[in-house]
């Protein structure tokens, strides 16, 4: 088995950085060599959140309190909400390893602790981007375009990726807490609510002042509107502080995150074998 993935056997060909990076990407590799094993499963998860999209914009309808184009404003939304989708599918992974003992495997071999679950975060980071780039250019065909500049655009795709990374170490630490797959579909059905109540499709401003608040302080409101800024697309946000300050909250928030739900799910791992 360590043959096959090319699993280090020993500390004293480099350092020890060196020995967990070489002990991540063979973990990074395992994961991707399952989307060519799995294909559908990565079709699926590239395709729903373009349904979303192209649902919100042509079907459902939308953006109560949005002055001028919606889907100005609904793209970079859309975009946002994708950062917290698709997560069922890492946490269903975490606990399928979990279940047929190969993490346990793993855990057995000289190998970086800490490989596992950084293949796992790279692997699914990858994939983010994939899916991340499929709805730019579906967002650009359907009319919607943005105006800063690329230094501004390169900027909007790095407050979406962070914020996705901070999801994703949340989701890692709930499967390893869930530790069964039948849990994984309960846990992420709270993805749902914390993902529509925000200001993805519809403005703060048309709801009632007490969800209105609530709605300004989500980590994806911070996101989608510091987004929309960067891309140059109308918000309708109003003056609270949390809207003034959003891209100061668009990567607070997920640093907080990371810092709280990384060293728990480090943590739990390295608990699994005592």
């Amino acid at each position: 088995m360590g043959a096959t993935l090319g699993v280090s056997t020993t500390h004293g060909t480099g350092s020890r950085l060196s020995w967990a990076a070489s002990d991540s990407w063979t973990m990074t590799r395992r994961e991707l060599a399952h989307w060519a094993r799995q294909p559908a499963q990565v079709v699926v998860g590239l395709v729903f959140p373009v349904m979303m999209l192209l649902m919100f914009s042509y079907l459902i309808g939308g953006g109560r309190g949005v002055d001028g184009d919606f889907k100005a404003y609904l793209v970079p939304g859309m975009l946002t909400m994708t950062m917290a989708f698709g997560l069922e599918a890492t946490m269903l992974s975490v606990t399928q390893d979990l279940g047929k003992g190969v993490i346990d495997r793993f855990r057995s071999m000289p190998m970086n602790s800490g490989a596992v679950l950084v293949g796992r975060s790279v692997a699914d980071m990858l994939q983010s981007a994939v899916g991340l780039t499929v709805m730019i250019a579906v967002g650009y065909a359907i009319g919607w375009r943005w105006h800063n500049g690329f230094a501004s655009f390169l900027g909007a795709v790095g407050l979406l990726l962070l914020l996705r990374f901070a999801m994703l170490w949340i989701g890692i630490h709930l499967a390893l807490v869930a530790g069964k797959p039948e849990l994984v579909q309960a846990v992420q059905i709270l993805v749902w609510p914390v993902s529509f109540l925000s200001n993805a499709i519809a403005a703060p401003g048309s709801m009632p002042p007490w969800l209105g608040a609530i709605v300004e302080w989500n980590p994806l409101s911070a996101t989608a509107t510091a987004v929309r800024g960067l891309f140059g697309n109308p918000g309708a946000d109003g003056g609270s502080w949390a809207a003034t300050h959003a891209e100061l909250l668009a990567v607070t928030w997920p640093v907080a995150l990371i810092a709280a739900f990384l060293p728990l799910a480090v943590k739990r791992f390295r608990d699994l074998s005592r």
